[in-house]
């Protein structure tokens, strides 16, 4: 892709500037949102399955130096740009061609600490006229399978991090269900007071631990759009503009008390 194709995002507060296409579908908050959720520690190796221009890794890779990032892309021009965003970022990550239904016998020899995937969210309906941006949305390949790749691609006891619709949650818990536990459950809210449009699942392959249900993250202070200005929540703000990781529950609260999320006003869009 060149310049008239493509277009330079900022990411975590601009911190991150990332090549993306300039037509069909860019990452966005969902990305920076699944990067943060990643408990990866410095050393341990990460595969993201479909990591289009590779937001998410990088975003990653800036949040937890010397973590070894794989990115596994079907599309060869989104594997193009995260090649290119690599040399870009200085962030060192291997970014392989291919599609996870049908594994690279590389990757098939390897196993991972994380896996992390953002599957499209749409089993049906009208498909955008942008062939990438139809690929990115609607599942080609079922979610079942995406985990079913993710979970082979883990080490015992490596962990599954996933965000997704809401309603996929039911087909989520089981395809997990007899191959990982420890599953925890973070519903992501636009804002206080309505219903979770996405939802993080974290699990560990061939755990037994039990299911945790975590109170809502709210992205957004105020109850309702009221005008053209960012009004990130203080935990969403923390995450999608200074790159910290997602703290969940209790913990959330205390890191963020006193802090009432005043707003700061930019251009970047948020999608709940």
């Amino acid at each position: 892709m060149n310049g008239a194709t493509t277009r330079d995002d900022g990411f975590l507060g601009g911190r991150l500037v990332l090549r993306q296409p300039a037509r069909g579908y860019r990452a966005g908050t969902d990305a920076v949102m699944l990067a943060a959720a990643c408990p990866a520690r410095p050393g341990e190796r990460v595969l993201e399955l479909g990591c289009g221009a590779g937001v998410a890794l990088f975003c990653l890779g800036a949040r937890v130096p010397g973590v070894a990032l794989t990115g596994l892309e079907r599309q060869e021009e989104l594997a193009a740009l995260a090649r290119h965003n690599v040399a870009a970022t200085g962030i060192a990550a291997r970014i392989v061609t291919g599609d996870l239904a049908q594994m690279p016998a590389a990757l098939r020899a390897e196993s991972f600490d994380h896996v992390i995937a953002n599957p499209p969210f749409f089993a049906s309906g009208t498909r955008a006229p942008d062939a990438a941006r139809a690929a990115a949305r609607h599942e080609d390949t079922a979610l079942e399978s995406w985990i079913d790749a993710g979970l082979r691609r883990l080490r015992p006891g490596g962990g599954l991090t996933l965000i997704h619709r809401a309603e996929a949650l039911d087909r989520i818990l089981v395809a997990l269900a007899g191959r990982a536990g420890a599953v925890s459950l973070l519903p992501l809210a636009a804002r206080q007071g309505h219903d979770a449009g996405r939802v993080i699942v974290t699990a560990r392959k061939g755990a037994r631990g039990g299911l945790r249900l975590h109170a809502p993250f709210v992205l957004h202070a105020r109850p309702a759009h009221e005008r053209d200005c960012e009004d990130l929540s203080a935990a969403a703000r923390a995450v999608l503009r200074d790159g910290a990781a997602i703290v969940a529950g209790a913990e959330r609260e205390r890191e963020v008390s006193g802090d009432s999320g005043a707003e700061t006003c930019c251009t970047d869009s948020i999608d709940p």
